[in-house]
């Protein structure tokens, strides 16, 4: 018979959810349930680092969103991709290892968020990580969960794109995660032996067995129940049955930046004009759940190569896929071992208006219309280059008071004059590491955005038709002590016993980078957290 209480119940099995499912449940003292609306992590794309450029699209495995038409972006809709499994979005995304910068929590703790300084993090990411190339150094740690690898074979393509940086003053680096983020090199990620290390093959598969975890897949928590101003339990949908679990300790919120606000709403926790008019009863008046949304949008300049030696060109020939199948097969290595991405550099643009590097590139030897779409059939590679800390903020809405709807998503990219010109710069930024040497002799020709973009209008105009996300959203449950923020600096929902909220939402601002390692820090930090309150 199916257990109908448990101490704690975590509601999302992503990059968050499996960390404390795991730590919950370590000492065995408290039982713990994960409830999980996508299915197990058995999709072998899933476990091939090349592989999310079929996951990308799969609604099995990815809840596959998009946007509300953005004005900003000539009211375009935004595809959203999200993971829909055991592992959530580390389980589709592009593995790349990046913790932010020191100054993106400092910034936290200078902003009220006690406790979540650089110097109070650190331990966390040292704890989390199983660092083949910096072993137990004062920055990195040699013995966590997460494996974190680096790339072991060097690529043309990316040697030149490195040596055009350092041309124009970007030093190399073997370590973005090092006492500085400025560099160009190669990304680690977040794999071993050729294979994805995602949060569930981290954290989850080692606590499967035990028997105080219980993990409940294909079944989509439609809200928090509460017993008087204590959470008390989750209700969820799961064979078409609506089903309940009590929490005799409590419920931790981890589904995302998108649905957790989206959940607190659901239960009555949000801004109480909204909640009103889609007929939910208003518990907390808090009008910052879902205000506060950030994400990384990211412009993909497209080059023809003057080499076949590109992904697209091993792609495209029974050679090609025979050649880079022996790769992953004998050497556990190759393309299929290391995703899209394996080039990274960090830099600033807005010199005097930022303190720290501002833009990101993620370099690929593949070009495509989009991120996971079919590869052009001509030699091609990608800078994709994104501003690491916009201004713009977003919102998340309610769609209706069906739990089954998906929230509504308004971005509202580039709404402010900075972000605006952080991108016209961004993009010049790369035009010009295409042109310098000797990247330059691998330029056939310019393919997106094309010799026709001139001016800084043009290249703006670019940006509002052709920029997508990076896929990091944040910030809709800010955490902080003043009056508006939804979580205080413990991750507790502030007016809720008994009710936490631990993933990318509860960012004040957007870290400098990639956000699946930070939302594993977060986790491990707040597992302790968790557990300290509930004695």
């Amino acid at each position: 018979m199916a257990q109908t209480s448990v101490d704690f119940i975590v509601v999302g099995a992503g990059s968050a959810g499996c960390v404390l499912a795991n730590r919950l449940s370590e000492n065995g003292r408290h039982s713990v349930a994960l409830i999980e609306a996508g299915p197990r992590d058995s999709n072998p794309w899933i476990h091939l680092p090349i592989g999310y450029g079929k996951t990308m699209w799969d609604k099995r495995v990815n809840w596959a969103f998009y946007t509300e038409p953005d004005p900003n972006m000539n009211n375009r809709r935004i595809y959203w991709p999200r993971g829909k499994v055991l592992g959530g979005c580390s389980a589709i995304n592009g593995l790349i290892a990046i913790r932010g910068q020191r100054e993106d929590y400092d910034r936290w703790e200078k902003g009220g968020c006690t406790g979540w300084s650089w110097d109070s993090v650190l331990p966390y990411f040292r704890k989390l990580e199983s660092n083949s190339a910096f072993r137990d150094d004062q920055l990195h740690g040699a013995y966590g969960p997460l494996s974190i690898s680096s790339i072991p074979a060097k690529h043309e393509l990316i040697e030149a794109a490195i040596g055009s940086a350092n041309a124009l003053g970007v030093p190399r680096t073997k370590d973005f995660n090092g006492a500085s983020q400025e560099g160009v090199g190669y990304y680690q990620l977040t794999t071993r032996r050729g294979l994805r290390a995602s949060a569930a093959v981290a954290y989850l598969k080692p606590a499967r067995k035990r028997a105080n975890l219980r993990i409940i897949t294909d079944a989509q928590a439609t809200g928090v129940e509460f017993d008087g101003a204590k959470a008390s339990g989750v209700r969820y949908r799961k064979d078409g049955r609506d089903l309940a679990l009590k929490a005799r300790k409590g419920v931790i919120l981890s589904a995302g930046a998108l649905q957790s606000p989206q959940l607190l709403m659901l239960s009555g926790i949000g801004p109480a004009a909204h909640l009103k008019e889609h007929g939910i009863p208003v518990r907390l008046d808090r009008t910052a759940v879902g205000s506060n949304l950030q994400d990384h949008l990211q412009m993909r300049l497209i080059y023809k190569c003057t080499k076949p030696i590109t992904t697209n060109d091993e792609l495209r020939s029974l050679v090609g896929r025979v050649k880079i199948g022996l790769q992953w097969l004998v050497f556990r290595g190759g393309p299929l071992a290391i995703g899209i991405n394996q080039g990274g550099l960090f830099t600033t643009v807005m010199k005097g208006e930022s303190a720290s590097p501002d833009i990101q590139f993620h370099i690929a030897t593949l070009s495509a219309d989009m991120a996971g779409a079919k590869p052009h059939p001509f030699p091609g590679f990608t800078l994709s280059v994104c501003q690491l800390r916009p201004t713009s903020r977003g919102h998340v809405a309610l769609a209706s008071a069906d739990p089954l709807a998906a929230p509504l998503m308004h971005p509202n990219y580039l709404s402010t004059d900075f972000d605006r010109r952080c991108a016209t710069r961004a993009i010049q930024f790369a035009r010009t590491l295409a042109s310098t040497e000797p990247l330059k002799s691998y330029v056939a020709e310019e393919f997106l955005p094309g010799p026709s973009a001139k001016t800084e209008e043009d290249l703006l105009t670019f940006a509002r038709n052709n920029g997508a996300t990076i896929f990091h959203p944040s910030g809709t449950c800010r955490m902080g002590t003043d009056p508006d923020a939804v979580v205080d600096p413990r991750l507790k929902v502030r007016g809720a016993g008994g009710l936490w909220v631990v993933d990318c939402s509860v960012m004040p601002t957007l870290v400098s980078g990639n956000t699946n390692l930070p939302v594993i820090m977060i986790a491990e930090k707040a597992s302790e957290m968790i557990l300290e309150d509930a004695r």
